[in-house]
């Protein structure tokens, strides 16, 4: 067995890419239109998984990957999807992406006071989990005293 994806639902495909390719810095790997289902899926990667992606198509299909699933015609209301959990992602500097991110406009639910977790939310709602690579970092300002906002 081998991970491949987690698929989420999003209600406006252009925030969610603005947010997963714009501002966290995904890739777009494959788009799939199908006009029959009407709806469109988009499947991101990590800028450090193209490696691993590419040797599991040996297997037939790629991973490990992001689907992003746009119903052309849903008003649905997937509510906040606390069931789902969250989305991680390890960083190279958590306290330069959470800086990085906030000056694009995303509010850090979680900050990273111990220098090595944060949480943030798409515009759907989902929780994205950011974690320091490797060792974590020296606590430092204004991330050591910050506090939550909202919820993750």
């Amino acid at each position: 067995m081998r991970y491949l994806h987690t698929m989420l639902r999003v209600r406006n495909l252009e925030a969610a890419l603005d947010f997963y390719c714009g501002k966290l810095g995904l890739q777009e790997t494959m788009r799939r239109d199908d006009e029959k289902g009407r709806y469109t899926l988009i499947f991101l990667a990590a800028p450090g998984d193209h490696d691993v992606i590419e040797k599991s198509l040996a297997h037939g299909r790629p991973g490990p990957l992001v689907e992003l699933t746009y119903n052309w015609d849903g008003d649905e209301d997937y509510g906040e999807a606390r069931h789902f959990g969250h989305l991680a992602f390890e960083v190279d500097d958590i306290y330069a992406t959470c800086e990085a991110l906030m000056k694009a406009g995303i509010t850090i639910n979680r900050p990273p006071r111990d220098g090595q977790m944060a949480f943030v939310r798409s515009p759907d709602c989902q929780s994205i989990e950011l974690l320091q690579k490797g060792d974590p970092l020296p606590r430092q300002e204004p991330w050591a005293s910050m506090p939550n906002t909202g919820h993750w």
